[in-house]
Order: structure tokens, then C-alpha cells, then sequence
């Protein structure tokens, strides 16, 4: 984690690498994915960080921070199909986000202030 912190981005996933041979316990294997999503999406691959977010998902279902993130893709891929013209895509990925944030404030109500007033101003914190 201090490679990631320092942006040795290349180091920190070699490290990971390394954790996930060794780490067995499903939980704390959540993380280890949830950290190697985290620098792609530092490094602008959203597909990969997906993919390493549902893994982390796959593990440990209440981890709202890979919820979050997700979202997070999905609302920015969903900004992007606006800026395309594609207003059918951008509802979808912006259901998509909705569907993930609810998610992450179940379980964390707490936090992620600004998804809960887009969902609210959206007219989405409910249900789709």
C-alpha cells in the first residue's frame, strides 16, 4: 500500500500480486482486489478496475467502497454518452450508478453525501 500511496503504481500491483498467492482468507482478499481497481482507475482503465471491483464484490458483498466506485465509473461513462449525444446510453449507465449507490448507502448511510443528493435530485434514490 505504500508503492500505491507514493504512485509506484507498477511496484504496488506487483505486490498485490504477490498478496493475492499468498492471502487465502476471502475477506481480506476483497481488499487486495478493491486496491489493485483502485490504481486502474487512477490510471484511467475503467474496465480493469471494474473487473477487480466485482472481484472484491464477489468476496465481500458489503464493501461500499468498490460499490461507490463503481458507481462512480458508471456515472462519469454515463456523462461521456451525454457528451456523445447518446441520451439512450447515458440513462442506462446512469441507472447503472443509481442502482450501485443505493447500494453503498444501505449499507453505509452515512457516507457518499454527494451520491445521495444526485440520486435525490435525479429523482433515482428510489427504486428504479
Amino acid at each position: 500500500m505504500s508503492a500505491q500511496s507514493e504512485g509506484e503504481y507498477a511496484e504496488a500491483l506487483q505486490n498485490y500480486a504477490e498478496a493475492l498467492r499468498l492471502e487465502i482468507d476471502p475477506y481480506d482478499r476483497s481488499y487486495i482486489f478493491y486496491n489493485i481497481g483502485l490504481i486502474h482507475t487512477s490510471n484511467g482503465e475503467h474496465t480493469k478496475a471494474l473487473e477487480y471491483y466485482y472481484q472484491a464484490l464477489e468476496r465481500n458483498p458489503s464493501l461500499p467502497q468498490a460499490l461507490n466506485n463503481i458507481a462512480v465509473i458508471y456515472h462519469f461513462r454515463g456523462e461521456q454518452a451525454i457528451e456523445s449525444g447518446d441520451t439512450q446510453a447515458s440513462e442506462l449507465l446512469f441507472t447503472k450508478a443509481a442502482e450501485y449507490w443505493r447500494e453503498a448507502l444501505r449499507i453505509a448511510p452515512l457516507n457518499y453525501l454527494e451520491a445521495r443528493n444526485w440520486l435525490l435530485t435525479t429523482g433515482r434514490m428510489s427504486s428504479d
